[in-house]
């Protein structure tokens, strides 16, 4: 899964894309961007459009993959208010979404293209639309889901939950280098290992991405390796090194509860099975041969 982002994020695929962005930074470009690569990949890919229409999300696309392209017009009537609507918000949940993508023969799962999950975000619980998201990834209803999340309209445990689910986001931010954007992409692998780049790119009028140069972390390294190098110790009022004579004292004491060389021979010394209980009574032991129970309360 993927995502990115702007401070607008693409995110979330079976893989999961999430791309994030801002006011600053919009990542639809960067959105179709990815349709296009799709399509040319000869992928199926299924667009639920919230936020433009289906003219706007075509424009720009090679007019051959038109046929692999379908849109779920969630953007004339939303929220079914006028009965008209081929696709509405309520109908954002697994069972629905895993009809309508396999309504159309295609020899291999589609991808599903989200635009946006902030328009969803705002009219619906976020529980319910994490959990909608990780029932269709698992369903096998999907090859890659990616979804436009426009992070400066919800608070940071929302686009944290949402991100989470994504094995890689894509934050977008402007620069001063008039077309050229930084995306900085955040990939978690299945076995929890996180993974961060920077990179400056930009896009061409046919929708074809750019990377222009990856930005240096050098700065942000050398900060890593200097802390931990520092000494924690270093700084401290009392003293938690030892001395060379301490450190051989230490070595000679006995530990508690540590075999002796007699006893782990006895214990693995081969003898006939049987066993014998020794007792050897102390000054204090009062007892009787006459009346062993003496001491009992009967």
């Amino acid at each position: 899964p993927s995502i990115v982002a702007s401070h607008e994020r693409v995110a979330f695929s079976v893989p999961s894309y999430f791309t994030t962005n801002s006011v600053h930074y919009s990542g639809r470009c960067l959105l179709k961007s990815y349709i296009r690569a799709a399509l040319k990949r000869d992928e199926v890919v299924h667009v639920l459009g919230f936020e433009v229409s289906e003219e706007e999300t075509r424009g720009d696309l090679d007019g051959s993959c038109a046929e692999r392209l379908l849109f779920h017009d969630g953007y004339k009537d939303p929220l079914g208010w006028r009965k008209s609507a081929s696709f509405t918000a309520h109908q954002f949940n697994s069972q629905d979404l895993t009809r309508i993508l396999r309504q159309t023969q295609q020899p291999k799962a589609p991808v599903l293209v989200i635009d946006s999950l902030s328009w969803l975000l705002r009219h619906h619980d976020p529980v319910a639309i994490c959990r909608s998201l990780q029932e269709l990834r698992r369903g096998g209803a999907v090859r890659t889901i990616v979804g436009l999340l426009h992070s400066d309209l919800h608070n940071t445990s929302t686009v944290d939950c949402v991100s989470h689910l994504a094995t890689a986001v894509v934050t977008l931010a402007p620069t001063s280098q008039g077309p050229l954007a930084v995306a900085k992409t955040t990939k978690r692998t299945k076995s929890g290992k996180v993974t961060q780049d920077e990179e400056l790119f930009s896009i061409q009028g046919d929708l074809t991405v750019t990377i222009h140069r990856t930005v240096s972390q050098a700065g942000k390294k050398q900060t890593e390796q200097e802390s931990s190098e520092a000494d924690p110790t270093a700084n401290l009022t009392f003293n938690l090194r030892l001395s060379d004579t301490e450190r051989e004292a230490k070595e000679k004491v006995s530990l508690p509860f540590v075999f002796s060389q007699e006893k782990k021979s006895a214990l693995l010394h081969k003898g006939q099975r049987s066993g014998r209980i020794l007792y050897v009574p102390d000054a204090n032991d009062d007892f009787d041969q006459e009346d062993p129970d003496d001491d009992l309360d009967v």
